[in-house]
């Protein structure tokens, strides 16, 4: 089987393993992924990231000539896009900017003039209603018509998509898995020294922005309903909420037991989580609707779970978006914003060590069943060979 997979997401390196691992799975498998030249991360202020091509064995990256470095649905690739598709002749080819993107509808389009008869696939995160005005709404329609199988990297996403006609094949899984080698349960004695973390200190960990979606104020209000117990708050990240957190710890009395930490890289995020003995993400729904279009943010996935789960380190999060899906029973839920339900949860957690060690196993197992990178490499592999074998299936409402 021959894969195709453009995104700008593999320009990063370490975004690519579980596409290497999927070219690994068993002999007869080659996967070629398409990368932009040149790619303006979003946020980052002039930078332009330069994609250099490397091989391993069957996996390949390869950087193209692209329109629209910074723009997803833009995305788009020069004419060396066709003589690599005569060479390769993909058996499936996925993008992974979204269902209106224009680099799918290219490739889509190449597919048919050259006859390759491979087939299409695409994979987004849009979680959140929407509605075209023409020709966007053209070009997903086009998209969609031609599309042999979505995946979705959340439930929400295949929701919408159903609910804009698509009827084919779907997957619901993430973009991105964990490496368990990276991360996983390890002693971490000189980092705790360095923050003044003591051996039966319970600590309590959140990753991710201080912003208002992320919960990071909600988190502080329910702490200060426990001011009884011993706990500390590991802090790990940075936000324009900075101020006004530290303002309410303050308020309430628990500063002193915060520990906060500015960001750190991915690969040193591992020591820190684990430190903890609970990751709370207690992440807040914040969109409005207008003329049936959806302006803000709910939780796309939350990747930090799956790699809290990795290091054997129990979860509780919010019910907004995806977060649910992928703690499923290895966890604690809670209603999002609600500071009394997740003060009942950390409570659970903190004063039942026994309760808070299963927590953790099961979801180290789920983690290591749903969401590794082999993991996944074999569901999207799986799926791709149930569209090969389908006679049809693409599938969308006229």
């Amino acid at each position: 089987m021959k894969i195709l997979v453009a995104s700008h997401t593999y320009i990063v390196e370490l975004n690519c393993e579980k596409l290497r691992t999927l070219a690994n799975l068993a002999d007869g498998i080659e996967v070629t992924v398409v990368v932009p030249q040149r790619w303006k991360p979003g946020g980052v202020q002039n930078k332009i990231i330069k994609a250099q091509p490397w091989y391993d064995g069957t996996f390949r990256v390869i950087p193209i000539a692209n329109l629209s470095q910074n723009n997803q649905p833009l995305l788009s690739f020069g004419t060396e896009i066709i003589s690599l598709l005569q060479e390769f002749k993909p058996n499936v080819i996925q993008v992974e900017q979204g269902a209106k993107s224009l680099g799918y509808a290219q490739l889509i389009t190449l597919n048919r003039l050259l006859n390759l008869k491979a087939k299409n696939c695409f994979f987004t995160w849009w979680n959140l209603p929407y509605q075209n005005k023409f020709p966007i709404s053209w070009l997903e329609n086009y998209n969609l018509r031609h599309t042999d199988g979505l995946i979705a990297g959340n439930q929400d996403a295949e929701d919408i998509l159903r609910e804009h006609g698509y009827t084919g094949a779907v997957k619901v899984m993430p973009q991105l898995g964990v490496d368990e080698n990276l991360f996983k349960a390890q002693q971490q004695a000189e980092l705790a020294s360095e923050l003044g973390i003591k051996s039966d200190d319970f600590v309590i960990g959140f990753v991710g922005r201080f912003v208002p979606e992320k919960g990071i104020l909600t988190l502080i209000k329910a702490l200060s309903g426990l001011k009884e117990l011993s706990w500390k708050l590991l802090l790990l990240g940075r936000g324009e909420l900075k101020e006004n957190l530290l303002k309410e710890a303050r308020e309430n009395e628990i500063q002193d037991r915060l520990i906060l930490t500015e960001s750190v890289p991915h690969d040193a995020v591992p020591r820190y989580i684990n430190l903890m003995n609970v990751l709370v993400l207690p992440s807040e729904t914040n969109y409005q609707v207008k003329t049936l279009t959806a302006v803000g943010w709910k939780e796309q996935f939350g990747h930090v779970l799956i790699e809290a789960m990795a290091c054997q380190v129990p979860v509780i999060g919010s019910n907004s978006g995806e977060i649910p899906y992928v703690i499923g029973e290895a966890g604690l839920i809670f209603p999002e914003g609600d500071s009394a339900a997740l003060e009942t949860c950390l409570r659970q957690v903190i004063t039942q060590p026994e309760f808070a060690q299963k927590l953790a196993q099961s979801g180290y197992e789920r983690v290591i069943e749903k969401y590794t990178n082999k993991a996944l490499a074999k569901q999207q592999l799986e799926f791709y060979q149930e569209l090969i074998s389908a006679p049809n299936s693409r599938a969308i409402k006229k």
